[in-house]
């Protein structure tokens, strides 16, 4: 796949976390995360998008449901988790936290936001059918450009 190809499949979370961004532009880091919650669902519905908020996510012990559930904080068009954080730094918790939404819903794509520092932060997940979890990272065409010449180049050389 093409840095174009890549970002045109992906450009849901670029279009997304814009939004995101938009939030935190607004409201800066200090509110609780609800407030960005309810500003992100606000604009993202705006733009078409359809957006379910703190959805239940029930617990099970083999085949018997608990009376404990999960609560995922956005679920964007019926299969993009996105959990919200309103902290000072995220780490390898809030990451798996994510992970294990999305491999109990066996929802392929997740986003990870944080808020609460000076820098809005976002990261971004497509789980494979295999159950694997990539990061997503937006593509520079241009490196894919030169890395295509260096190819051609070494090629030659040899």
């Amino acid at each position: 796949m093409t840095a174009k190809e890549h970002n045109e499949f992906y450009k849901f979370f670029y279009d997304i976390t814009g939004e995101a961004m938009n939030v935190h532009s607004e409201y800066h880091e200090g509110l609780l995360e609800s407030a960005y919650e309810a500003a992100l669902t606000y604009l993202l519905k705006s733009k078409g998008y359809s957006v379910d908020r703190q959805v239940y996510l029930p617990i099970y012990w083999k085949d018997v449901k608990l009376e404990q559930h999960y609560c995922m904080d956005l679920v964007i068009n019926k299969d993009i988790i996105v959990e919200l954080k309103a902290i000072s730094n995220i780490g390898k918790p809030h990451r798996k936290q994510l992970w294990n939404y999305m491999n109990l819903t066996h929802k392929p794509f997740g986003m990870l936001m944080n808020f609460g520092a000076e820098t809005f932060y976002s990261e971004w997940y497509h789980r494979h059918e295999d159950g694997t979890i990539e990061k997503i990272i937006w593509r520079n065409p241009i490196d894919e450009l030169i890395e295509q010449r260096t190819d051609r180049i070494i090629n030659k050389l040899m």
